[in-house]
């Protein structure tokens, strides 16, 4: 990685979109502390101070912060994620959608359009919520209709001008842009987490037991990333031949390649679905001052916030954490099959005369694709699984409550090696135009 930043400098025209990308970032950090208009910062720490598990970390991770301090950026860019994610699956249910998908350029840039409008609706809607029901609880210094209307302008604005620095760190910077910016949220919040981890179990020790402590949470950290990388990089490759056709006198095609089934297919995606769908209900209970009470509504939102769960006081909220599992594993195979499709790949083969060596071109190449797909996603999962709930464990069983868990663990290795293949792709590009210009 070091090696492929250093030669990235070494070229005028990756410096300058590296030195592009870094400026923007600093915008977003600056926007990030920039207080919202009307809202009163002692209440909004009041009620973070109050909150314990995954649903509010699960934002203050993504927003970088921003959300604790109400910022103008405290919606980051995830209505932009989550309007992604809607216009992926309206592609797959609304057939002239899937038509512009297929129109290539053209098509990609309508679907962008429509995307950034459905960031911006979705931003209002946010927005509007948490000014109405923070609002009626003290968010504002004054609940009233402009106080609430300065605070919904000023969130959704933010959260457009962001996907707007995403775009143009994506056209002027090295690329990845949104992601980006996700990333720069998440790791805004790391030196505080370990702050955590080292007032928790190093300060005040031993040197043997807060060394020992020290080298066992370096230890997790390393094998949890390493075991990411590998997960983000694993792969199953399906040999692909392709038969000879005579074009008049020659004999052209007879290669062969292969298809490339990534082990984790469906990415973060299922964990931030699962997450969301456990975590929401949490959130809006907490707009309306509910959730505190005896009744049975309150126990089953006490089973589904993850600061309950694998605490061997309350392991009866433990329950929480199977639903959690078993939705992590339907969003796998969910969220793949609406984005690979075995019999698209197979009748794509048929027509350019491929086959897969030892299998019948037609229904028995979907077949055998759809089985192999079904193991890959099996094995996905229980690799998002386990990266997630480790820091489950360690937060219930020891009480290391950070906002730093799987979810944004899986984010940073990803953006991270996408950006590094990014870097050496454009390097590989001027490296040909130069050999060809001279």
């Amino acid at each position: 990685m070091l090696k492929t930043f250093r030669k990235a400098f070494q070229i005028e025209d990756l410096r300058k979109r590296i030195m592009y990308t870094f400026l923007m970032l600093i915008v977003v950090r600056v926007g990030s502390q920039l207080p919202t208009p009307g809202v009163n910062s002692a209440y909004i720490q009041n009620f973070f101070t109050q909150q314990t598990g995954e649903a509010f970390n699960f934002f203050s991770a993504f927003t970088g912060g921003s959300f604790e301090k109400m910022s103008i950026f405290a919606l980051s860019i995830t209505p932009y994620i989550t309007s992604s994610i809607i216009m992926q699956l309206l592609t797959i249910a609304i057939p002239k959608l899937e038509e512009m998908q297929k129109d290539g350029e053209d098509g990609r840039k309508k679907i962008q359009s429509i995307t950034r409008y459905v960031t911006v609706l979705l931003a209002l809607v946010e927005s509007t919520a948490m000014a109405v029901g923070f609002g009626r609880q003290g968010l504002l210094e004054e609940y009233n209709f402009v106080n609430a209307a300065v605070v919904v302008v000023t969130l959704t604005a933010g959260s457009a001008f962001l996907m707007w620095i995403g775009e143009r760190i994506t056209e002027k910077g090295i690329g990845n842009g949104i992601s980006i910016v996700l990333l720069i949220n998440i790791l805004s919040r790391v030196p505080s987490d370990f702050t955590t981890l080292y007032n928790k179990f190093i300060s005040g020790k031993s040197i043997a037991k807060g060394g020992l402590a020290a080298g066992i949470i370096l230890a997790i950290i390393i094998l949890l990333v390493v075991f990411v990388i590998i997960l983000q990089d694993g792969e199953r490759r399906i040999a692909v031949q392709y038969s000879q056709k005579m074009q008049g006198r020659r004999a052209v095609g007879g290669h062969s390649t292969n298809i490339p089934l990534k082990v984790n297919t469906a990415g973060v995606i299922p964990v931030i679905f699962a997450s969301s769908l456990m975590q929401t209900p949490i959130v809006i209970a907490s707009f309306l001052g509910k959730g505190n009470g005896s009744g049975i509504g309150s126990e089953i939102l006490r089973g589904m916030n993850s600061g309950n769960w694998c605490n061997p006081s309350q392991l009866k909220y433990s329950w929480g954490l199977i639903v959690y599992i078993l939705l992590t594993v339907f969003f796998a195979y969910f969220y793949t099959s609406i984005t690979f499709n075995p019999l698209e790949i197979a009748n794509n083969m048929k027509k350019s005369g491929g086959f897969i060596p030892g299998i019948r071109p037609g229904k028995p190449t979907v077949d055998y694709l759809t089985k192999i797909l079904n193991k890959i996603i099996f094995i996905g999962a229980c690799g998002l699984i386990i990266v997630q709930v480790i820091p489950f464990f360690f937060n219930g069983i020891f009480g290391a409550s950070v906002s730093f868990g799987g979810t944004s663990l899986i984010i940073i290795v990803g953006v991270v090696l996408e950006t590094i293949k990014q870097m050496e792709s454009q390097m590989l590009v001027r490296n040909y135009k130069g050999f060809l210009n001279k």
